[in-house]
């Protein structure tokens, strides 16, 4: 049966359903055509945050015209010279100049304290950042995405996106002991893979929640990024209540929930109670075994924090498991608490005492060794992380071992020097069961919540008056010129299945700096597949400046295209260097979107097989593509949708495009999925010229008045 005849009139009843609805300004609730959203909330970080404000300039925005919009500085905070700071000061300007909130270096990582701060439950939150999925925790619609569909949506337009399915989770039972949330998600990803839920929104929901805090659920929406989802559901009960309450924000919370009688798009069921700890090996979350089965294997590194566990409980538990114990010789035991107001909970609690007696080095609130920012481990060492990702080289170090894991597992990892499952390191020693359940966690919060190192912004006629502050290492956004009708371009580079956004643009402390100087991160490009591409892409293009035809070259790529991080540097910076086209077997929603956002046209094999027939330095033929790529033009029943795995496309009789091989004298037929809107932006080059080539300017988008504005001490 067809997903949309599965839909009833009224909706399915799933809470997904009912806040996508909620926000619906275009569109059609039917999985796979495109829908337009209204956004509430945006959220920024530092890495993806200063090409949305030069993006914000470029468009003539004058102020924001979300109900909240905030921006984090949690990435780069690690100041080896002054490429960051200077970043800051420009993120602070601008957030000053168009009226947004900013969170101060060391305040914590985006995510954990959003949920803390501006979570509402019921509202929409577009991120520039992929895990933005963990606003769902609260009950809202926390969906990441490239920044310019963010800056759009500051901007006062709506997100545009796939209809996605509706993936209904049911949790039943209770979790072990020595089992936790991130076991839950590491499940999915053992069932399902990286790319188990792309177009998909998970929902979870059953009487298994009970035993989950909404902490414990942020850890779990998280990591949907993980399963590739466009974004997950937790509904809003008692626990979210439990959660505002402690926040000093209890008249933000209402209650919300799928109907008795929902029904969902796909269905699966997790017992919690048959849960045990489990790891993901080296290199993929998407490899995940139990823990015993490769216990006894050396650790030289365990890192606790990030986005992925960022709960109170989280750090608590590593404490009371440390308490009185002392670290393994040779292993080093990283603590990263997720925000300042965590940090200052754990210390009035004695629970920081306790970690640093252990061993502990205790870091500043922020990302840091979760993005390659620090904490870098030794090459071929084995370093257990309660991280999101462990795509290879994103630590820092090129041959990195990054094992994901809980607190409870890291934990006891570091204690006895070996990789162990808690429940085996609780026998050994004795111990009782310590994990800090959700109802205690209020006791811990000793203090006043602490807002001091949120600004809040400026009044429009104060922020007026304010200019940006450009550091030498702030470039211009590159010009970028229109998609010719004929490309002719060599395979500059052919890579395989699952490439992810740090293999295209890497993340660690020595790329990351330059994230505001486009030429110089272009360097950078693809170098941990093939270290000579920015070399030859740069000649390439250099060699037929002014010739548009041939002036470009293409990349071709396996399935799941783009995967992980949602940095459009990785689509800017290729399409710097002269990228007018990739072809992939399927890709990765957020790139997908980020490549089409900067005019580089997105292409999918209608035969899988023929990726095999093309090879690096074969020269493509595409022609006739402004007719192609008409908004009235032709195509096929999947056209309208955004990326999926080709093997999910049905219908697919007739090809959007004919691409010649000339070297080997082949044809091979392609699709591109691209709705009206989108070929638009990839005719003229992308966003920022297809904006400026509006006649209409922003008549369509009507400035509101902004309003007061909303966060702490205020609600929406």
């Amino acid at each position: 049966m067809a997903a949309s005849s599965r839909v009833r009139a009224d909706g399915n009843g799933s809470l997904a359903h009912r806040l996508i609805a909620d926000h619906l300004v275009e569109g059609v609730l039917e999985p796979g055509s495109e829908v337009a959203l209204r956004i509430d909330q945006t959220l920024t970080q530092d890495a993806t945050g200063t090409l949305v404000m030069q993006e914000l300039e470029a468009i003539g925005l004058d102020r924001v015209r979300t109900e909240v919009s905030v921006q984090y500085v949690d990435h780069n905070i690690l100041q080896t010279d002054g490429r960051n700071a200077e970043d800051h000061a420009f993120l602070r300007s601008a957030a000053r100049r168009f009226g947004i909130w900013y969170s101060k270096p060391g305040n914590g990582v985006s995510h954990p304290v959003h949920m803390q701060h501006f979570g509402v439950p019921g509202k929409s939150l577009a991120g520039s950042d992929s895990h933005t999925c963990a606003a769902g925790a609260l009950g809202m619609l926390g969906i990441g995405t490239g920044g310019l569909e963010v800056a759009l949506a500051m901007a006062g337009r709506p997100l545009r996106l796939t209809m996605p399915e509706i993936w209904g989770v049911r949790l039943t039972g209770t979790l072990p002991q020595w089992v936790s949330a991130k076991d839950v998600i590491l499940e999915m990803l053992r069932r399902h893979g990286v790319k188990g839920a792309v177009n998909r929104v998970i929902e979870y929901h059953g009487p298994g929640l009970a035993c989950l805090s909404a902490m414990d659920r942020h850890v779990i929406a998280n990591m949907g990024a993980e399963l590739g989802a466009t974004a997950t559901v937790f509904p809003s009960d008692e626990a979210v209540r439990e959660f505002l309450r402690s926040e000093g924000r209890e008249d933000a919370y209402r209650p919300l929930a799928a109907e008795p009688d929902a029904r969902y798009d796909r269905t699966d069921e997790i017992d919690l109670g048959t849960l045990e700890p489990l790891i993901a090996r080296p290199t993929s979350p998407g490899n995940v075994v139990p823990v015993r089965e490769v216990a006894g294997q050396p650790v030289h590194q365990a890192v606790i924090g990030s986005s992925a566990n960022p709960g109170l409980r989280d750090f608590a538990v590593a404490a009371a498991m440390a308490k009185g114990r002392q670290t393994a010789p040779g292993v080093s035991f990283d603590v990263n608490p997720t925000s300042r107001e965590t940090l200052q909970d754990l210390t009035r609690s004695g629970a920081v005492l306790d970690l640093i007696a252990a061993g502990a080095r205790i870091h500043q609130a922020g990302c840091l060794g979760c993005i390659g920012m620090g904490q870098a481990p030794a090459a071929g060492r084995n370093s257990l992380r309660t991280f999101p990702r462990n795509f290879p080289g994103r630590s820092g170090t090129e041959d990195d071992r990054i094992w994901l894991c809980s607190p409870e597992t890291a934990t006891a990892s570091a204690l006895t020097g070996v990789i162990t499952d808690p429940r085996d390191w609780a026998a050994d020693t004795d111990t009782g069961h310590s994990t800090i359940r959700p109802t205690e966690l209020p006791v811990l919060r000793q203090g006043p919540v602490n807002t001091a190192m949120l600004e809040p912004p400026l009044p429009p006629r104060e922020a007026c008056e304010v200019q940006l502050e450009r550091g030498p290492g702030i470039s211009a956004l590159p010009d970028l010129d229109p998609l010719p009708d004929t490309l002719r371009a060599p395979v500059l580079l052919k890579a395989g299945d699952d490439v992810s956004t740090d293999e295209i643009s890497p993340a660690g402390a020595k790329a990351l700096p330059f994230r505001s100087d486009i030429p110089r991160l272009a360097d950078f490009t693809f170098t941990r597949i093939d270290p000579e591409y920015p070399q030859r892409a740069a000649a390439h293009r250099d060699s037929a400046r002014g010739d548009a035809e041939s002036g470009g070259h293409v990349v071709v790529a396996g399935d799941n295209y783009g995967q992980g991080s949602s940095r459009e540097h990785a689509a800017l910076t290729p399409r710097y260097l002269g990228l007018r086209a990739v072809i992939a077997k399927s890709y990765a929603r957020i790139h997908w979107q980020n490549l089409a956002n900067f005019g580089v046209l997105p292409l999918e094999f209608q035969d899988p097989a023929d990726y095999d027939r093309i090879q690096q330095d074969d020269e493509l033929r595409m022609e006739k593509l402004h007719t192609a790529l008409a908004p009235d033009a032709t195509t096929d029943a999947t056209d309208a949708t955004d990326a999926t795995d080709a093997t999910d496309a049905t219908d697919a009789t007739e090809p959007t495009l004919v691409v010649t091989n000339v070297t080997r004298q082949e044809e091979y037929r392609v699709r591109h999925r691209l709705p009206a809107g989108r070929r638009r932006t990839v005719l003229a080059g992308g966003v920022i010229p297809a904006l400026a080539a509006e006649e209409s300017g922003h008549e369509d988008h009507p400035e509101p008045d902004p309003g007061p504005a909303s966060g702490p001490g205020s609600r929406t």
